[in-house]
């Protein structure tokens, strides 16, 4: 049992290259201890990882009985409730509900959507040092472009978006038994606040995503209600947490070295290469949910049994010498790229195109307006929220420059 790292601790989530080094020499595969969750494998290598994610049918996100793998008996049924979605399902139930969905992230709708996105991004980085400065970039910027392009994807009220960031902030917060409250309270609340949309969609109609889950239900069949809450409850979260944590750690990389940010500056044309780099080397989605083992397995040599829970490390496999040479640098022009930011197999990530978009379109517009953005503080004042599986930053303060 290697429990050499503490997934949940500051130095880790700083640089989460020298425990991944230290998982990886233990083996491609290693038992070890994660917040909440107890005793399970993790994989260390880009090709475990992989395999993991790919073979849906070895590992699986529910037991035998249906229960949900990453749930712990303790856990409230409202927890539960709104956990049980496509990211948590296996197939044939993961298709019927991601299809539902696809349309609307496809490459063509989300192409079709940069230059509102950047319009949006646009303003945001206009409005930035309103309220003073230093300006924290997280809530003031990386924050709200995500969530603001969701809110209309989804059909959601603008007006009504404070009450997601401090749905968000009590996530980010999860790291005790006050926290787990807070967690707690907040999630009823949305379950209540999702609840009521949906009936004003069914009752009034409208525009989006949940006009459309709406009109499927009334067809008949292919989502039930608590299905639908679910949905709107993981597009919302997806949508926005983890691209939140792409902008302000990509931005943050770029303030800690200034000749990387004139660089980008120079030529927007290079932002498509340098976001496929931020995504590889932030690594906001650190670990995948934990999946059951079916039967007996070997994975790179190691025997897992049946009954046994694994996590695929994402942020391992992004970091694997064996996947991208020298991965403890950050190279804006690497070429290829070989992460599993987005995942793979039947889950991986419904908003790839998405987040691509909104990652380019946010460095674009923030350093257009403000060319000589500079940190508050040293780049070590920097804290990181201690969120086991997501690393976030939890501020970033900013100023103009001269």
């Amino acid at each position: 049992m290697a429990e050499l790292v503490d997934f949940s601790s500051e130095t880790f989530l700083r640089d989460p290259q020298k425990g991944v080094a230290l998982l990886r020499s233990s083996g491609p595969v290693v038992a070890t201890k994660f917040p909440i969750l107890g005793r399970l494998w993790v994989t260390t290598t880009y090709e475990a990882t992989a395999r993991v994610l790919k073979d849906s049918t070895t590992f699986t996100l529910r037991k035998e009985g249906g229960s949900l793998v990453g749930l712990p008996w303790w856990m409230p049924k409202l927890i539960g409730a709104l956990a049980n979605n496509m990211l948590t399902m296996d197939e044939p139930d993961h298709t019927r509900l991601r299809d539902i969905v696809d349309e609307a992230f496809r490459r063509r709708a989300v192409m079709d959507m940069e230059p509102h996105i950047r319009a949006i991004a646009d303003r945001l980085a206009d409005e930035l040092f309103a309220a003073g400065s230093p300006a924290d970039l997280v809530q003031r910027y990386a924050r709200m472009l995500p969530l603001a392009v969701i809110c209309e994807l989804l059909g959601l009220p603008s007006a009504d978006r404070p009450k997601f960031i401090a749905w968000a902030d009590s996530i980010g917060n999860l790291n005790n038994a006050f926290g787990f409250l807070r967690l707690i309270s907040g999630m009823m609340k949305m379950r209540r606040y999702l609840k009521a949309r949906l009936q004003v969609a069914r009752e009034q109609g409208g525009e989006g995503l949940i006009a459309e889950l709406v009109r499927v239900e009334k067809e008949g069949g292919r989502i039930t209600p608590d299905e639908m809450v679910s949905m709107v409850f993981l597009l919302l979260g997806a949508g926005s947490e983890t691209t939140t944590h792409l902008i302000s750690g990509s931005v943050f990389e770029l303030l800690k070295d200034p000749a990387r940010r004139d660089w980008l500056v120079a030529d927007w044309s290079r932002a498509g290469l340098a976001v496929e780099e931020f995504l590889r080397f932030v690594s906001p989605v650190q670990f995948s949910k934990p999946r059951y083992v079916r039967h007996d397995v070997d994975v790179d040599g190691v025997k897992l049994k049946k009954g046994d829970r694994v996590m695929a490390m994402i942020v391992a496999a992004n970091l694997d010498p064996q996947a991208n040479e020298g991965p403890e640098r950050l190279d804006l022009e690497r070429r290829p790229n070989r992460h599993l930011a987005f995942g793979t197999g039947i889950h991986f990530c419904l908003g790839h195109q998405l987040a691509r978009i909104e990652g380019m379109c946010a460095l674009q517009a923030l350093f257009t307006r403000w060319p000589r953005l500079k940190l508050a503080v040293e780049p070590a004042q920097i804290h990181w929220r201690r969120r086991p599986g997501i690393r976030m930053i939890a501020e970033l303060p900013v100023v103009a420059g001269g």
